[in-house]
Parts: C-alpha cells; structure tokens; sequence
C-alpha cells in the first residue's frame, strides 16, 4: 500500500538546543538513501512511498539520529493513504497550484 506522510523528528536532551539541523540533514541523508520521493519544509519532511519502506527508513531516522547522542526523541508523524486510486504528493499540491491559477 503506497502512503503519503507528514514526519517531524525532534531529538531531545542533545545539550545542543540551538540547532537540530545536523540530525534533520542526517534524517534527509537517509530518505535519499531509501529511494523515497520525500521534500523538507519548515516543521519537518512530507515522505511517499509504500508502506513498508517508509516506516523502515522513520525507524532508521530514529536509530540515526540515537546513535548521534539523543537519548530522547519526539516525533510525530501524520499518515494519508487511499485504495481507491494513486495519487502523488505532486498532484496534491498542484490541484491546489491550478485552482490557484484560475
């Protein structure tokens, strides 16, 4: 089953409050690494792909950025599926993008 999510990764008890882009880049690493369709924006990264490798690759993100020295981490992930026909992130955003245009 293919899936469409919203994923936030937030580690915490790092010491270094400041910056968390060096786990989110690790994170982004990993997506790549996956071969799933995934865009960063500004609260965490939309991920596409089928089910299975998806979850994978979130757990990978956890087990990542742990060994990076979090020993807490809170995240939050929305999921979006649908059977009755395949739809991309892409058609998503530009359904929008062409009402937008009229």
């Amino acid at each position: 089953m293919r899936v469409v999510v919203d994923f936030c990764i937030i580690p915490l008890g790092t010491g270094d409050d400041l910056s968390l882009s060096p786990y989110i880049a690790e994170c982004q690493r990993i997506l790549a690494e996956a071969n799933l369709d995934h865009s960063l924006h500004a609260f965490g990264t939309n991920i596409e792909g089928e089910w299975e490798a998806v979850m994978a690759a979130v757990k990978r993100c956890h087990m990542r950025v742990h060994e990076m020295g979090a020993p807490r981490i809170s995240s939050t992930l929305k999921v979006g599926t649908r059977i009755d026909r395949v739809q991309s992130m892409q058609d998503k955003v530009s359904s929008v993008e062409k009402l937008l245009r009229e």
